[in-house]
C-alpha cells in the first residue's frame, strides 16, 4: 500500500484521535439514507484524498480524453457519424438512431472508470450520457463533514468536493438551453423492460432535479406519445426527455416503434433530448480502441498523445489482422492475445458494470482461445491489464488494503466531483455498488499547499 502524503496524514491523525475504525460509517448511516442512495446501503470507513498536482493531471487527462474522442469523427471519417459508429462496433438500429439528432455538440456530461497503477490514473471506459450512476455521491461528502475530526481535517489540508447534482442540473441547463427561472418538465425516461428494477432509483434522480427548480417526472419510453408537435407524457407536453436508455435497448425488437418517434420528434426541434444518443457512441470501449490504435497517433499534438499515452490503456478492436502492440512490433491479433492472455482482458464495447468482461488471467488458454475466437470481428476489444495500486483503509485489525475504482465525472464546466467504488478483491474488475462493490467519496486539494 502506497498512499499519497495527505492520506497518510489522514490516518496518523485519525489513530492520534483513536477514531474508531466504523465511525464515519455510523455517522454516513446516521444521517443519509444509504439504501436509498448510489452507495447501496454501505461505505468505506474513510474518503479518499487527492493532492493538487495529481489532481490537476487527472483533471487535464480527462479534458484532453474528451476532446481527442468527440474530435474522431471529422479526424477519422470526415465527419460521417455512420462510418464512425461501425468502426465502433455499432450495428444497423443503433448506427440508425446516433445518426439521428447529432447536429449538437456531443455532450459534455459524462463518468470516466478509471484505476491507478504505479505510474498514472488509467481509463478503462468513459461514459457518456446522462444514464450514469453515482450522480449523487457528495451526499456522503456532506455526511462525513459532520464528523469534527473530518471538518478539521479538510480545512487544514485546503481539500474541497464539487457536488455532481450541482454539475448535472448546470450541464442540463447549459446543453438544452434552459433559461434561468424556467422550469420546463422533464422526463426521466428509462426503457420499459427495466423500467419496474429502476424506478425507485429514477423517482429518487427525478426528486434530486427538483433542488434545482428543475421538475422531472419518472417514466418508460412506452408512456410518452408523440402527436401535435409536442411528446406528451399523459396530458401533459414535455420539454426535455433525461435519457436513461441505452444504445443497447435499441437490440430489442420493440426498440424502433419505441425510439424512432421520440428521436425523430427531437429531429423537429418538438422536445429535447439530453443526451442524444452519439453520447454513447463516443463513451463506447471502440472509439476508445480507434483512439488508441497506432493509425491514430498523426492526428494530435505531442502534448495530446503524452496526456492519451497517461491516461488510455493499450485498447484494441478484436479484428483479423496485424495490430500495433507497445514494443512497436506487429503480431497478428489472435496470436498475439494468445501469448498474452495473463495481461489482456476481453471487453464487449457498449456494455457496462462489468457486464461480459473476460480476464485473461483468470481463464484458462483453451476457454481464452474460444472467446477470442467468438469475439473475432464482432462489438469487442482488447485491453491491456492495470495492476491497481491498493489504499488503506480503517479497519478493526487494522488498516486494510482496498482496490479503488476512480469515477471521474465531467460536465459543462470540466471536472464535475467523483464517486469512488472498491473491494478487496485485488483480481476484481470494475463492478458496480449493486454487483459487490463498497463506495466512499473524494475530495482534493483545490489549490497548491505550503509546505508543512
Amino acid at each position: 500500500m502506497t498512499p499519497n502524503t495527505i492520506t497518510s496524514r489522514y490516518l496518523a491523525e485519525m489513530a492520534r484521535r483513536e477514531m474508531p475504525a466504523g465511525e464515519l460509517v455510523r455517522v454516513a448511516r446516521q444521517l443519509v439514507s444509504l439504501a436509498a442512495t448510489s452507495y447501496d446501503g454501505q461505505c468505506l470507513t474513510r474518503p479518499v484524498f487527492l493532492e493538487h498536482a495529481e489532481f490537476c493531471v487527472l483533471r487535464d487527462d480527462l479534458l484532453t480524453l474528451h476532446a481527442a474522442l468527440t474530435s474522431l469523427p471529422g479526424k477519422l471519417f470526415n465527419g460521417d457519424m455512420a462510418a464512425f459508429a461501425r468502426s465502433a462496433g455499432m450495428t444497423g438500429a443503433q448506427v440508425t438512431a446516433i445518426q439521428q439528432g447529432t447536429s449538437a455538440p456531443p455532450t459534455r456530461l459524462g463518468r470516466a472508470d478509471l484505476f491507478r497503477d504505479s505510474g498514472a490514473f488509467r481509463a478503462m471506459e468513459l461514459n457518456l450520457g446522462s444514464a450514469l450512476g453515482g450522480l449523487d455521491n457528495a451526499l456522503l461528502n456532506q455526511a462525513f463533514l459532520t464528523h469534527p475530526a473530518v471538518a478539521e481535517f479538510v480545512a487544514a489540508h485546503g481539500l474541497s468536493h464539487v457536488d455532481t447534482m450541482d454539475v448535472v442540473a448546470g450541464t442540463l441547463r447549459s446543453e438544452c438551453a434552459i433559461p434561468d427561472g424556467a422550469r420546463p418538465l422533464i422526463a426521466v425516461a428509462g426503457w420499459p423492460g427495466s423500467f419496474a428494477t429502476l424506478e425507485r432509483q429514477l423517482r429518487y434522480s427525478a426528486a434530486g432535479l427538483a433542488r434545482y427548480g428543475l421538475e422531472a417526472v419518472a417514466c418508460h419510453l412506452g408512456q410518452l406519445r408523440v402527436r401535435d408537435k409536442r411528446v406528451w407524457l399523459d396530458d401533459r407536453p414535455v420539454d426535455v426527455i433525461y435519457r436513461v436508455f441505452l444504445i443497447k435497448d435499441l437490440l430489442e425488437p420493440e426498440a424502433a416503434d419505441l425510439i424512432g418517434p421520440v428521436l425523430r420528434a427531437a429531429e423537429r426541434g418538438e422536445v429535447q433530448l439530453f443526451a442524444p444518443m452519439d453520447a454513447e457512441l463516443y463513451g463506447s470501449k471502440g472509439a476508445l480502441a480507434l483512439l488508441s490504435d497506432e493509425a491514430s497517433r498523426h492526428l494530435f499534438s505531442a502534448a495530446e498523445l503524452a496526456s492519451l499515452d497517461r491516461i488510455l490503456p493499450w485498447t484494441r478492436m478484436v479484428r483479423p489482422g496485424p495490430v500495433t502492440v507497445e514494443s512497436g512490433e506487429r503480431p497478428g491479433i489472435a496470436e498475439y492475445a494468445i501469448a498474452e492472455r495473463e495481461h489482456l482482458v476481453l471487453k464487449p464495447t457498449a456494455l457496462h458494470s462489468g457486464a461480459g468482461v473476460i480476464q485473461g488471467w483468470l481463464t484458462s488458454p483453451d476457454e481464452w482461445q474460444r472467446q477470442l475466437a467468438a469475439a473475432m470481428n464482432g462489438p469487442f476489444v482488447l485491453q491491456r491489464r492495470i495492476h491497481p495500486l491498493a489504499e488503506p483503509c480503517p479497519a478493526d485489525g487494522g488498516p486494510q488494503p482496498w482496490v479503488l475504482w476512480w469515477g471521474a465525472f465531467l460536465g459543462a464546466g470540466g471536472y464535475g466531483g467523483m464517486i469512488v467504488r472498491g473491494s478487496t478483491d485485488p483480481e476484481a474488475e470494475i463492478k458496480s455498488m449493486p454487483h459487490g462493490a463498497t463506495g466512499t467519496c473524494c475530495f482534493h486539494q483545490a489549490g497548491p499547499q505550503p509546505a508543512r
